[in-house]
């Protein structure tokens, strides 16, 4: 095929010897499959900021570090530099969460490099060796649903570990590789510790695998293991080996209003007190 306008550096480059085709194109990204090599790999070309259709960056962007201060002054003011800061911001934060969470043994690609607003990474293949499908195109039955669920919930409490939540994790970004789901589409990963909207983010993400696969099995409907997962985070608890079990302890000890109500008697008569003193 012709090769697209914006892989034509990594071509001259010698990055990537032939555009064999598109593979996909999301509301981030047109994916395209390429050779390197004797590789055959995938293309990440993302779209410009006026042609995305992901609308919510400020909250994932924050806790996001930049190189210098001025750097984040543009961004505040949204200047032509800081609008390209941003860009630059937003594509590296997807290389670094991938390169982060390989390390931490998560199912994600394999990234090689990011040049000219293109992620280069390893193709994700099934059993037969064909581009791997969405979790969303795969059939499912009731124990296999479990069976991913499963693996799936380990690989969210690997990513936490690492401190990377997906922010935005469904079937649409969970490729179905030879040995399971392979998570994908992480540009507006945000950082555990460093978002106050993280707790809610993570719910969210497993919420959504939740809603998901309780269709193919039900008894995943009334599971708990996003408040189950962060509880453990903050208490320090979590680690990947951690044995999960769906559901969580609430303190349903009543509150004393009597004791509540005296203390606030006592605090208001000793106002009374001090202020007949002064």
């Amino acid at each position: 095929m012709k090769t697209p306008h914006r892989l034509t550096a990594l071509v001259e480059e010698g990055l990537v010897d032939e555009v064999i085709g598109q593979l996909m194109s999301g509301k981030e990204a047109t994916v395209y499959v390429v050779r390197c090599g004797e590789a055959i790999r995938c293309a990440k070309v993302y779209k410009d900021a006026n042609q995305r259709s992901f609308r919510k960056n400020a909250s994932y962007q924050e806790g996001r570090k930049v190189k210098n201060s001025r750097q984040a002054r543009a961004m505040e003011k949204g200047s032509r530099y800081g609008r390209r800061m941003q860009e630059e911001v937003w594509q590296s934060a997807e290389v670094d969460a991938l390169y982060r969470l390989a390390a931490a043994g998560v199912r994600v690609p394999q990234p090689h490099l990011c040049f000219a607003g293109v992620l280069l990474m390893d193709l994700v293949l099934d059993a037969d060796g064909h581009a791997a499908p969405r979790l969303n195109d795969v059939e499912l039955s009731e124990e296999l649903a479990l069976a991913y669920h499963a693996l799936l919930m380990n690989q969210v409490v690997r990513m936490l570990c690492a401190g990377v939540i997906h922010g935005d994790l469904s079937e649409y970004n969970i490729l179905v590789g030879e040995g399971g789901p392979v998570i994908i589409d992480l540009p507006q990963a945000v950082d555990a510790a460093g978002n106050s909207d993280a707790a809610e983010m993570f719910e969210r993400d497993v919420l959504n695998l939740r809603t998901y696969f309780s269709a193919f099995a039900p008894t995943l409907k009334d599971t708990q293991y996003g408040k189950e997962i962060w509880a453990h985070y903050e208490s320090g608890l979590l680690s990947p080996e951690l044995a999960l079990t769906g559901q969580v302890v609430l303190d349903e000890g009543l509150a004393d209003v009597d004791a509540v109500l005296l203390q606030v008697k006592l605090a208001i008569e000793e106002n009374a007190i001090r202020r007949m003193c002064e």
